[in-house]
């Protein structure tokens, strides 16, 4: 009998979560932080019926990789390969670690948020970073110590934010009115554009619901640990429900029409009302939601990479951790040139929102192919209702790749091809200047 198990043979309860704590982490980052509280100070309370929606999705993939995770014995892509073929595996694979290495900036620019109110030093990133890489090649059993430190990380944000939203003294009747889909809003382009584009973009988050699967497996769990898997899930998303609900209504209560235009703005918002006591709660809980995003969003693309170029997809895998590490150095040497030079990468933020488009709704139909195969998953395979809500969030994340097309890459790229064209028309109009002097 293990030490996790009781003298009745029943499992200790550490044993029943830990998969779903670890993607809690990777999706209340440095993003959602600062989305969520936007959202508050702009919209105040109505906003909330938006984050049960988007808890609700991620409910339904994290629940559907769990159950891929504890019913099949090989790992997801391995499965997925022999489903579809090795090369679309491995365009989802490099999809997701794209996503992953472009995106991890953004946590390293939230520790550097968080410690840039408490030392001079600019450097921090680097020190974490190294850490983290330590992390990976310097234990041998990596997911029982991700799963522990993830659940410090989860406890400290919950507390410090649910202070935070104590002394904000939020409106409650308010807060149920933003229960209501509609209530209070500014008519239906404000929730279309703003909530579910915006505020789901951060918490419907595929790709970890993907990587669901493989913490599963890391867990150990078996079919019969099915159960285990659902409580799991539910408990996941519960917790990003709180704490996203807690920072929009701290925003709604406090922040009401101030402009957030970066995750260290909503620290020092706070600090003239909460006094330099609330801003170092928030500075911590900011600190414990970038960090384990931090950790975790680079072993996602740097794991899932791996598998799907059949190179392995386990923790004791070399090529796991040398792929994960290239996602943590990738996003410290981008977040490094922001701090220095001011500016952020538009190429590198393009570039992720493009693959986006393309990686997320593939990942989901993966995921939903392989849940609903009776090859791959015997009697457990999906029901229709659990079909028909899969498929209505996939239908969701090809309306949210079309908007981040359309309103955003587009855009984005036509601005840069005219930025460039203007150069190359004054380069020749400088030289002919040149050459007549």
């Amino acid at each position: 009998m293990t030490e996790e198990q009781t003298t009745t043979g029943k499992k200790h309860w550490s044993q029943r979560i830990g998969p779903g704590l670890v993607t809690a982490c990777v999706v209340i980052g440095p993003g959602s932080i600062l989305t969520s509280s936007n959202l508050g100070a702009k919209d105040g309370y109505s906003m909330i019926w938006v984050v049960l929606i988007s808890v609700i999705f991620m409910l339904v993939y994290t629940s559907l990789g769990a159950k891929l995770g504890t019913v099949t014995s090989e790992s997801t892509c391995t499965l997925l390969a022999k489903t579809v073929g090795r090369p679309l595996t491995i365009l989802i694979g490099c999809g997701v670690f794209f996503i992953s290495a472009a995106y991890q900036f953004g946590n390293n620019l939230g520790v550097h948020s968080a410690l840039e109110n408490f030392t001079d030093f600019k450097y921090g990133i680097v020190i974490f970073n190294a850490i983290s890489i330590a992390f990976l090649f310097g234990f041998k059993n990596l997911y029982k110590l991700v799963e522990r430190l993830m659940g410090i990380f989860v406890g400290l944000m919950l507390v410090s934010f649910a202070i935070n939203l104590f002394f904000a003294k939020p409106n409650l009747l308010e807060m149920a009115e933003g229960l209501i889909p509609g209530y209070g809003s500014d008519g239906l382009d404000s929730i279309l554009n703003i909530s579910l584009l915006g505020l789901i973009g951060t918490t419907f988050v595929i790709s970890a619901a993907f990587y669901q699967s493989y913490l599963a497996r890391f867990k150990g769990w078996k079919v019969e640990d099915l159960k285990d898997g659902r409580i799991d899930s539910v408990i996941s998303v519960t917790i990003m429900a709180l704490i996203t609900i807690m920072l929009m209504s701290t925003a709604a209560a406090v922040l009401r029409g101030e402009q957030l235009n970066g995750v260290g703005d909503v620290g020092n918002a706070l600090q003239p009302l909460f006094g330099d006591k609330g801003q170092i709660l928030f500075c911590i809980g900011l600190f414990s939601a970038a960090y384990s995003s931090f950790i975790v969003n680079s072993m996602i693309g740097g794991f899932i990479l791996s598998d799907s170029l059949g190179l392995g997809g386990t923790p004791q895998d070399k090529w796991t951790r040398i792929l994960t590490a290239a996602v943590l150095l990738t996003g410290m040497f981008v977040a490094i040139y922001v701090i220095q030079s001011g500016t952020k990468p538009v190429v590198a933020i393009v570039a992720a929102q493009a693959v986006t488009v393309v990686a997320a709704p593939l990942a989901a139909g993966a995921l939903l192919l392989l849940t609903s195969s009776k090859k791959v998953m015997g009697e457990h395979r999906n029901g229709i209702g659990m079909n028909l809500l899969a498929g209505i969030g996939f239908v969701l994340l090809l309306g949210m790749a079309w908007y981040i097309a359309s309103e955003k890459v587009l855009p984005q790229i036509q601005k840069m091809r005219g930025e460039t064209a203007a150069v190359i028309q004054v380069e020749p109009a400088e030289m002919k200047l040149a050459t007549r002097n």
